[in-house]
This record gives structure tokens, sequence and C-alpha cells, in this order.
């Protein structure tokens, strides 16, 4: 047997052998020239090759060299490929190994042949192009891309007439083009990418001159500074061309409509272009395109999706993602049965979903997140007959429809899609419990249903997706309890985000989870009583929030082991208490809140520099430390209120640069303000002194409440310098005096001023009614949020006397525009100037020395909510324009000397008593005083004008009392006929009744006071 494989093993060496010689003989018959291998040569020689990659290059015959192709009939070299085959595009200065660099040497010109050369992807470290390039005649495919050149591409590449191909897209390194002409020479040229070539300077008739290259099938100019109109183009010359790519450019132009007229278009990219005005009709007639990007220019409009004319047999990816797409889904889509990538996020779209989207057998995304959709899921499975699989949708892998008011339950069939990857249906108004059949989507990594109304539990079938990464059902109704079997083959989970549910969760002491959690979001979740023990297995742990979990006593030691991990540390509103460590150690620029405990002792510093740390409503006593500038000098919020703090606010605190928000009210500090910041809160402190001139260099500034406390002095004009950014500035409940700057009306972005309760005095600047943030209505609400990282937040929040009460702004706050002077010495006339503030909500001037009349033109004020003109000096009627402000509903006028009738129209009919109280001159309802004119429960009480009052300030007519006698006559039944019949008894018995009536009257109208 071994003879025989010896035998074997000869034969086959032979026959080797003589392959390898009849190979060779055949090889050989043509060698490569020695002038080519010499240039070769000679060109590695100025490469640096750390990786050995031209091993191959040695020995005669350099056709047989790796990278080189030569003419099989001449020998010539024709082809030098040394791309890199393994790019590292994460790389930051070089691609990956087998990287080439160093000297492109000019001995390439002795190969006459060349006709294709590619370096692509390699580093040859920042230098130039080499100009000599231009110079190969008869170079057809060129190809230097990402390869780490630099500077002025050289314009002697036109000299090229004979090129097809030309990439010298940009990579790490910086290439640039400064006139576009030399491109025109390129008369063969059919596929031209300068991606990330900077052509910023090319003149503005670049795309005439690409428009001269009727071969041209194939244009990539990705991200290239490229700026003007594309709207125009005369007669389009390139009609060969397929593919297009302009995207990551700032045309700021309309649309280019002359795209429809190139019917070879297959690609067309024009993503993040700022392009604007409408999508041309003629795009559905494009029998070609296959690709069609236009997302991310947020000014393209499209009435529904009219322009697809159910024209688009061959289209495959469809993205129009952020932009003014509206109207509802035209019912032609089901006609692109080849899409596999329909993509309307951030759009108008409204309306349902057509139910002939169930013929999109083939699709694979589908995204219509962030539109107005409505109607249930249900009722896109019509039509899923026409698939070839029982499964709807058979090879869906992403369905995200996020952001928009579907309703109506979860479908069952959702379980059926099984290729889903991702299921993204947040922030919509799905309700009913989320179905046991997602259970068999064993191919789901993301599932994502946070923002709902969704109840009952979570299904424990959830817990078998063992290729899960996400799972987000937040902002829930959902309720029960989870126990180990959610999670049992949850392996793969990274992130977990329950909260804003009220599950409890239920497991053994001693449980370890499958998983090594990432980022956990359990607040509002019943973890308690005792700290989570399973969270010590948790080693991969960079983001926690377990507030709100009802967790009680301390947090235990292991527990700050491990926590030098965490880049959030969320565990507020709970009821932990004792002492934390002096310093516990984060990840650098973590966030930490452990706001709303039972926390006592000094306060802890962290042990590195972080961004964000909330302690209020704790019991942490002493100084705040003087070396918090220095532990922390990238602090962007700070939160230490509601604690017991003594002593003086550091200095240094104004030296953190970074410092957006700092709150420290409701303490016990004193001594002077410090200097920074977007939002500073001290109010309810016993802060003294004058307010420092270092405040105005904090021209961030957009908060800025020091109510309450010792603050004097006046209010300096400069307070209105560089504040272009000050919503709200709130100095109520000190002792400032003097008059109100007039320059304060250069405030353009104050809606709310709050002065009440200090020592002002003077006349009410009419220049207030040249505040432009109050002049119109704030119709937009946006959350006031400083030192937003990571998902933890400082919300801006605001105490508002608001009808005659305090209330706290923080989610509406935007929204609020309120003047509040009250409790001043402010003396002559309300300007009329204060109606221009057409926004103005809440304004309060009560408690002053405020004489003359309510302007008319109150009327103006129509967002006005609560009006408080109290305990004045105001006389004359109530405008009747009053009534029209619809949206009163507080008003107080009370004790002033406002006299007349009451405006009984619109909102002033459901206002009581209360709000007109104590002006004696007043009259009508609500008031128990009548005014003249007007009905009494007694009768009708009209003579000549003349009334008068009973003790009741009931109005009494001289003819009641007439009333009175000739009841009392008709009583005693004096003869009806005698007094017809005899005249003198007539004329002396009405003589006698008009002397008494006189007679009375004239007693009571000296007991009562005339009225008005």
């Amino acid at each position: 047997m071994e003879g025989l494989l010896v035998i074997l093993l000869v034969i086959a060496s032979f026959s080797s052998i003589s392959t390898q010689i009849v190979g060779n003989g055949k090889e050989n018959n043509v060698k490569c020239r020695s002038t080519d291998r010499g240039a070769l040569l000679d060109f590695k020689n100025g490469l640096n090759d750390p990786e050995n990659r031209l091993s191959s290059w040695r020995g005669l015959d350099c056709c047989l060299w790796r990278g080189i192709g030569c003419n099989n009939a001449t020998g010539s070299v024709t082809k030098v490929d040394l791309h890199n085959p393994y790019p590292d595009f994460t790389a930051s200065i070089r691609y990956g190994f087998w990287n080439l660099s160093g000297e492109i040497r000019p001995s390439l010109l002795n190969l006459k042949s060349l006709q294709h050369l590619d370096l692509s992807f390699n580093t040859f470290d920042g230098v130039g192009i080499p100009e000599f390039l231009g110079s190969l005649k008869n170079l057809q495919y060129l190809n230097l891309s990402k390869a780490g050149f630099s500077g002025i591409i050289p314009p002697n590449l036109g000299n090229l007439s004979n090129l097809q191909y030309l990439d010298v897209s940009s990579g790490f390194a910086s290439l640039t083009v400064d006139d576009f002409q030399w491109i025109s020479g390129l008369a063969s040229l059919k596929h031209l990418e300068m991606n990330f070539v900077d052509l910023s300077l090319v003149n503005s008739n670049w795309l005439d001159i690409l428009n001269m290259l009727p071969s041209l099938t194939e244009l990539h100019l990705a991200s290239c500074g490229l700026s003007g109109s594309i709207s125009s183009l005369g007669s389009v010359n390139f009609t060969s061309l397929a593919v297009i790519d302009l995207s990551i450019n700032s045309f700021n132009s309309m649309f280019p409509d002359w795209l429809v007229n190139i019917s070879s278009l297959v690609y067309v990219d024009l993503s993040s272009c700022t392009l604007r005005g409408r999508i041309p009709l003629g795009f559905g007639d494009l029998p070609n395109l296959i690709h069609l990007n236009l997302a991310l220019n947020g000014n393209l409009s499209a009435s529904g999706l009219s322009f697809f004319k159910g024209n688009w047999k061959t289209i495959e990816v469809l993205d129009l993602a952020s932009n003014q797409v509206h109207g509802k889904l035209p019912a032609s889509i089901g006609n692109m049965t080849t899409l596999t990538d329909f993509d309307l996020f951030d759009n108008s779209v409204e309306g349902g979903i057509p139910s002939t989207i169930g013929r999109l057998c083939k699709l694979v995304n589908f995204d219509m997140s962030g539109n107005k959709l409505t109607g249930s899921l249900p009722e896109m499975l019509e039509g899923t007959e026409d698939c070839f699989s029982n499964s709807p949708f058979p090879n869906l892998v992403y369905l995200k429809l996020t952001s928009n008011n579907l309703t109506g339950r979860l479908p069952a069939w959702l379980g059926e899609l099984k290729n889903l990857e991702e299921l993204s249906l947040v922030s919509n108004l799905f309700e009913g419990p989320i179905p046991e059949s997602l259970g068999a989507l064993q191919n789901l990594t993301d599932l994502n249903l946070a923002g709902n109304k969704l109840n009952g539990t979570l299904p424990e079938s959830i817990g078998q997706l063992s290729n899960l990464s996400v799972l987000d059902v937040s902002l829930n109704s959902l309720t029960g309890i989870l126990s180990q079997v959610h999670f049992s083959k949850l392996g793969k989970l990274k992130i977990l985000s329950l909260s804003s549910n009220s599950f409890v969760l239920n497991v053994s002491s001693g449980w370890i989870p499958l998983f090594q959690i990432r980022n956990l979001d359990m607040g509002s979740c019943r973890l308690g009583p005792l700290f989570p023990a399973w969270l010590k297995s948790q080693h991969e742990l960079r983001f926690l929030d377990i507030s709100n979990s009802s967790i009680s006593g301390s947090i235990p030691n292991w527990f700050w082991d491990f926590s030098v991990n965490l880049s959030l540390l969320n565990v507020s509103f709970n009821q932990l208490g004792g002492q934390l460590p002096n310093s516990f150690q984060l990840t650098p620029y973590a966030d930490v809140d452990l706001s709303s405990n039972f926390f006592e002792g000094s306060i802890p510093l962290p042990g590195v520099p972080i961004e964000l740390l909330d302690l209020s409503n704790n019991r942490f006593r002493g100084p705040i430390p003087q070396n918090i500038s220095k532990v922390m000098p990238d602090l962007v919020f700070l939160s230490l209120s509601a604690n017991q703090l003594t002593g003086n606010v550091p200095e240094d605190i104004g030296k953190m640069v970074s410092l957006s928000v700092i709150d420290l009210s409701r303490n016990n500090l004193t001594g002077n303000i410090p200097s920074s910041l977007q939002s500073l809160h001290l109010n309810d402190n016993m802060v003294s002194g004058k307010l420092p001139s270092s405040l105005k260099n904090l021209s961030s500034l957009e908060t800025l409440d020091l109510g309450n406390n010792q603050l004097e002095g006046n209010l300096p004009p400069w307070i209105s310098e560089g504040f272009t950014s000050l919503r709200i500035l709130k100095m109520r409940l000190n002792a400032f005096s003097g008059e109100i700057p007039s320059e304060l009306s250069n405030l353009t972005s104050l809606q709310v001023l709050d002065l009440a309760e200090n020592n002002f005095t003077g006349r009410i600047s009419p220049t207030l009614g040249d505040l432009q943030a109050m002049a119109q209505e704030q119709m937009i609400n946006k959350y006031l949020l400083y030192g937003k990282y990571r998902g933890l937040y400082y919300e801006e929040n605001l105490v508002v006397n608001l009808k005659n009460q305090p209330q706290l702004f923080n989610k509406t706050l935007s929204l609020l525009t309120s003047i509040d002077l009250s409790g001043n010495s402010f003396y002559g006339e309300i300007p009329a100037e204060l109606t221009k503030l057409h926004g103005l909500v809440v304004l309060n001037l009560s408690r002053n020395q405020i004489s003359g009349r309510i302007p008319e033109s109150i009327s103006s004020l129509r967002q006005l909510t609560s009006l408080d003109l109290s305990s004045n000096k105001l006389s004359g009627p109530i405008p009747s324009s009053i009534a029209s402000l619809s949206f009163l509903s507080y008003l107080n006028l009370s004790d002033n000397n406002l006299s007349g009738k009451i405006p009984e129209s619109g909102q002033m009919s459901t206002f009581d008593a209360y709000a007109f109280e104590g002006n004696s001159d007043l009259c009508g309802a609500p008031l128990v005083v009548k005014c003249r004119g007007e009905d009494s429960k007694n009768g009708n009480n009209t003579h000549n004008g003349d009334d008068v009052y009973d003790n009741n300030d009931k109005f009494i007519d001289r003819w009641f009392y007439l009333s009175i006698g000739l009841g009392f006559a008709a009583g005693i039944l004096i003869p009806y006929i005698v007094l017809v019949i005899k005249k003198p008894w007539r004329d002396g018995y009405f003589d006698f009744v008009d002397k008494v009536a006189d007679k009375l009257l004239s007693v009571r109208s000296r007991k009562l006071p005339a009225r008005n």
C-alpha cells in the first residue's frame, strides 16, 4: 500500500511539472516589455509597502505580477490595479491594513499603453495628485478615490480625451477644484465621481459644462459644497444619464424640472440639497427609475403622491423623508410591486394607509413615521392575497409608523411577519393589549411600542425573543407583575425601557438575568422596597434610571463599586436615605439625579467632572463646597434647591463657563449673586445687596429668577443690554426701588416680567408696550429644556401669581406672557401703549396708586386670561369693549373709584360681585345696586329721571307712593260713580292725594343721599 502511494505521488508530480511547462510555454509566447518592467520597478521603489503587498513583483515577466494586466498580443502593460481590497472606513487616519503610501513616481509615463490605473483606498499621506497623470493619453480608467491625496486636482487631467471613468472622491484628506472648465475636455467620459471634493469655488456654470458630456451615464457629486440654482438647464444633452447623485449640497434652489426629460434615469439622489418647490409630476413617467431619494430637503412639497401615476413598475427605493409631502397616499401605490424601500418619514401625509399596500409583497422597509396617519393597522391587510406567501408582507424587515394618529388594537397578524427585525409604533393612539403573537418574531431585534395607550400586561411570550436587543414599551398604561419568565431568553437585550407604566417586578432575591443590559429605564416601576440586588450582575450598565420605584433604605456599598461605568444615574423620587459617599465615582461627564429622596449630611461631590448634578429636595445641610468649580469645571446643570443649605454662594460658581442652569432656591443661603449661565434660580433665599454688574455679561441668559430675597437698589438700565434671549425676569418680593428704566423694552424675547412686591415708584413707562415677544400670541409650545444630555435634562419651571394665587408652569411655560407690577407705588395713568401687547395673557397692576381711566383699547389684549387692576385710584366707567375679551376668566377691579354701569355682555356676565366691590359709584349686575332706569322687583320705577334709593339700595319712584294712595282709596271703596259725576269732588280728591305724596317724598329725600 505504501509503495502504491509513492508511485501515485511521483506520477502526480510529473503531471504537475509537465502541465506547468506547457502552461508557461503558452504564457511566455509574449512576455512583458523590459521598458514596462523597469518602469514598474521604479514605481515600486517610490512606494511604502509595510504589509509587503508587492512581494510578487519579481522575475522577468511583469504580466504575472499582482495587480498588473497586459495586452495578450503585445505584452505591453495596460493595467495597474493596486487598490486596497481591505479598506477600513471607520479609521480616522488609515483605511485599514494593506495600505500603500509614499511617492507616485513619473516612471508611470513609460507605460505607453496604460489604460487602467487604480490606486484607491490607500494612504498617500496628503500628497497632491501628480500632474503627469494628465499625460497618460491612452488612459480610460482612473480611480484615485479615498487614497489620501490632497490639494487642487490638476486641471491637465482634462487632456485625457479617452478617459471613460474618473473617480477622485476625497476621504480623510481634502481635494479641491477651483475651475471646472477642464472637465469639458473629457469627451469620452461615462462615469464621473467626485464625492466630498470641495467644489465651492467653481463657477456657477458647472452644470452647463457637465451637460456638454453626451456619453455621461453616472454623475456623483455628493457633499461637494456646491451652491446656487440648478432649477433650469437649456436643452438637455446628457440624455444617457442613468445615475445622478448631487446629495448633501446647498443649492437653495427650486427643484430641477429638467430631470423629467432624461428617460434613461435609473438612480436619482438629491437628498439634503435644500431644494424647494413642488416635485414635478413628470417623475411618474420615468419608466426605468429604480431609486429615488429626495429626503431631508424640508421645502419640497407634493400633494399626496400624485406624481406616482401608477407608472413606476420598476421602482425599488422611494425616499421622501423630511419634506412637505401632504395629502393622502393614492391607491396607485399598490402598482409599485417591485418596491423594497418606502420612506416617507417626517412629512404631513394624512388619512388611512391604502389597502393596496398589501400588494407590495417585496417590501423590506416601510417607514411613515412622523405623519398624520389615521385608521388602524388591520386595514393594511386587504389585498395581501396577491403575495406569494401565506404571510402578509413576507419580506418586510423594518416597519416604522412612529408619531402618527393610528388607533385601534395591535393586530395578531404582526406575529406573522417572520422576517421582521424592527417594529416601531411609537407615539400613536394604539390601545388594548400587546398581542401574544409577537413572541413568534424570532428575528426581531428592536421592539418599540412606547407612547401609546396600551393596557393589560406584558406577554410572557416576549421572553422568547432571543435576538431582541431593544425593548421599549414605556409611556403606556400597562400593568401587572413581571417575572423571570418575561426575560428568560433575552440574552442579547441591551436596551430595556419600561418606564411610566405600573409594572411590579417580582423576581427571586438571587436572580441573575441572562442579559447584560446597557440602558435600563424602569422609572415608575415598583422595584422596592429594597435596592435591586440583581443590578450587581450588570457589568455593562451605562445608563440607569430607577426613579420613582418605591425603593427605600440606603444605596448599598457594592453599587458604588461599579458606578464608575455609569454615564446616567437617576434614582430620584424614591425614599432612599442615609449619607452618600463624600466622593463617588462615575464616568466623566455623566448626569446624576438624586433628587427628591431623604439623603442627608453634607453635599457630596463626584470624583470626576460631570455635566449634570441634581440633589434638590433632600435633607442636605451645611455650606455649598467652595471647591465645586474645581471638581466639576464642565458642569452644565446644578440644582441644590429645597435643602437646608447655609452660608454664602461660592464666588467661583460664576467662573464655571459651561454652566447653563443653576437652581439654589429654597435654602438659607446668603451673600452675593454669582455671574454665569442660561437659567439662574436663586429665589427664596436671603441673598442681599445690589445686582452685580457682571450679570450683564450673561448674553445667553434666558431665565433670571431672584424672587423673595433681600436685594435692593434701583433696577439698572444695563439689565436690557445684551440679553437678547431673556424670556423670564422675576424680581418679586425684594426691596428694589426707583423707576423702571425705559430701556427694559429692549428685551425683545421677554415673555414674563414680574417686579411685584417691591418699592418701585414713578409712572409706568409707555415703552413697555414695545416688548416684542408679548406683542403676538405664542402659538408654538416649546419645552424649555436645558442641559439635555443622554435623556436627562432640566425642565425650566416658574411659579407665577395667576388669578391671585401661585401657579407652577413648566410644560406650557413657553406659551405664557405676563406682566406683574403689583404691590408697588406706581402712579399716573395706565399707558395706552400697553394695549399693543396683543399676546399678553396675564396683566396685574393691583395695589399701586394708579389713577385715570381704564383705556378703551383694553379690548386689544385679545389673549388676556387674567386682569387685576384692584386697589388703585382708577376712575370713570368700565370700558364696554372689555366684554369682548373672550378668554378672560379672572377679573378684579375692586377698590377703585370706578363709576357707571357694569357692562353686561360677553365674559362680563360670568364674574361675581367680588370683582367690582369697593367702587361706590358702580351699579348693575352682579352688584345689588341697580342703575337708573333699571326694572326692580317692585315694579316700574321711572319718572322724569328722578330716582331715589330705599334702605336696601332699591330704586323708589314717586309714582310708587301714588299707587299706594290709589290702592288705599280703592280699599275704602270710594264710590267711583261719585268721582266721575261730581267734578269739584274729583278735583279736590286728586289734589289731596298729590299733596300727601309730595310730603312723603320730601321727607324721604332728606333721609337718603342722592345716587347717580
